[in-house]
């Protein structure tokens, strides 16, 4: 049977996380690798594969946070950045990019997709991975239509970045669905936006 993940780029590593669905990944630099993805690979709303071929656990990229030592640094610098670099790489490593996923369920290497909490821990170390465009597809397109079973998870795990993700995710599914169903996610998307006006209104 096919495998249902093409071969993607590696763009970080888990290394720690909030809770059972909530995890953090540090983004893949320079000095890493030599193939470091670029900004757009890792941008919000990029949905992501970790771990094994055999059943991927899916999430999506909803938060950020720069790792900057040198914020707090106020003392005087006693060589030029080039002459640092090269006498301690590990400090300017230090610099880098957090990104939080958020899990929505997993996919078996055969094309099953399953929305919702994923029963197995993921390891501090795993690679997370882009999800290639035919993978995201298979997780949300069945033959009954168009599925966001994880709808309510996204809603109470991503604070005030579900209404902006649940936006970015409906736009990224829009783009190659029938008329019938981009009607469907188009009123999903007026709720939102309608949800999210009378959230900001203060009585």
């Amino acid at each position: 049977m096919p495998n249902a993940f093409a071969k993607s780029m590696n763009i970080a590593r888990i290394v720690t996380s909030n809770s059972h669905i909530d995890y953090v990944a540090r983004v893949i630099d320079s000095l890493d690798s030599a193939d470091a993805p670029a900004a757009s690979d890792h941008c919000f709303g990029q949905f992501v594969r970790i771990g094994s071929d055999k059943e991927a656990v899916i999430g999506v990229i909803y938060d950020s946070k720069l790792i900057n030592p040198e914020y707090a640094n106020f003392g005087p610098r006693l060589s030029p950045r080039p002459a640092l670099g090269n006498f301690s790489p590990d400090f300017i490593n230090e610099q880098g990019i957090l990104i939080g996923i958020l899990l929505l369920g997993t996919l078996s290497e055969n094309g099953v997709a399953v929305h919702g909490v994923p029963p197995r821990v993921v390891p501090p170390g795993d690679e997370v991975s882009k999800l290639d465009t035919a993978s995201f597809r298979k997780f949300h397109v069945t033959p009954d239509g168009v599925n966001l079973h994880y709808y309510a998870q996204v809603v109470n795990h991503s604070g005030p970045f579900a209404v902006p993700l649940l936006h970015a995710i409906i736009d990224a599914l829009s783009a190659d669905l029938s008329e019938a169903e981009r009607q469907r996610l188009g009123v999903l998307k007026n709720s939102l936006a309608w949800q999210a006006a009378i959230g900001s209104m203060k009585l």
